[in-house]
């Protein structure tokens, strides 16, 4: 089974400091048709001016992972973590038993984009634990972010990887569970899976469910995407 969410479906604010779309429910965006998928809980596209950023503020029992695409965002958090990503670096918040944290955009002059996804752990009040890793956004192929022995180890049965898909090229999308979501970054193709063929362009989701392979294949330009296997 293939089910699209299209990009411009996703809620939408512009606060003037903080562009965002949803694609699940979240903060004053609620949808009950698009709550999450499976474990999947938050996946939010956010661009935030420079010299702003989300003031300090809790979580507890959720894994969080922020990949930035274009400038920087500063983290710090009650753990004692400090550090500045740029693109293509993602971090990894196991919020666990509770944590606080503040992102923020230290360029005076240029925006930060990045995606923050939650994922629902397995377990709860576990001991927090922080986690960095850093994907080649230019190299075509798969790039394993979180999960199967990769630097990140997810408190869920998931896992995340990175795709970039060359020009007129294709992938197959990693499997190894019976459900994954396609997050396109950017560029435009199509997802295959059986005799479906879905369309897909920047900001779309595709849902997969029971399909026992599945390919993304890139239009006139390369595309990128994240890619959840879920259990």
């Amino acid at each position: 089974m293939l089910n699209h969410r299209p990009a411009a479906a996703r809620g939408h604010f512009d606060h003037g400091w903080l562009n965002t779309f949803h694609t699940f429910s979240f903060a004053g965006y609620l949808d009950p048709a698009h709550m999450g998928f499976r474990s999947l809980r938050v996946m939010n596209e956010d661009r935030v001016a420079a010299g702003r950023g989300f003031g300090e503020h809790a979580h507890d029992n959720m894994e969080i992972l922020s990949l930035v695409l274009g400038g920087q965002l500063e983290h710090r958090d009650s753990m004692g973590n400090g550090s500045i990503l740029t693109p293509g670096e993602v971090q990894y918040m196991s919020a666990g038993s509770g944590v606080r944290h503040s992102e923020f955009n230290p360029s005076p002059t240029e925006p930060v984009h990045f995606y923050q996804v939650w994922i629902v752990p397995d377990e709860t009040g576990a001991t927090p634990r922080y986690g960095q890793t850093t994907l080649d956004l230019k190299q075509p192929g798969v790039q394993p972010i979180a999960g199967d022995g990769a630097a990140i180890e997810l408190r869920q049965n998931a896992a995340v990887s990175f795709l970039r898909v060359d020009a007129g090229e294709t992938l197959v999308v990693p499997r190894s569970r019976p459900h994954q979501w396609v997050q396109v970054l950017a560029g435009s193709g199509e997802v295959v899976a059986g005799d479906a063929r879905q369309p897909v362009g920047e900001g779309d989701g595709v849902a997969l469910s029971d399909e026992p392979q599945a390919t993304l294949a890139a239009g006139s330009e390369p595309l990128t995407a994240l890619v959840f296997d879920l259990s």
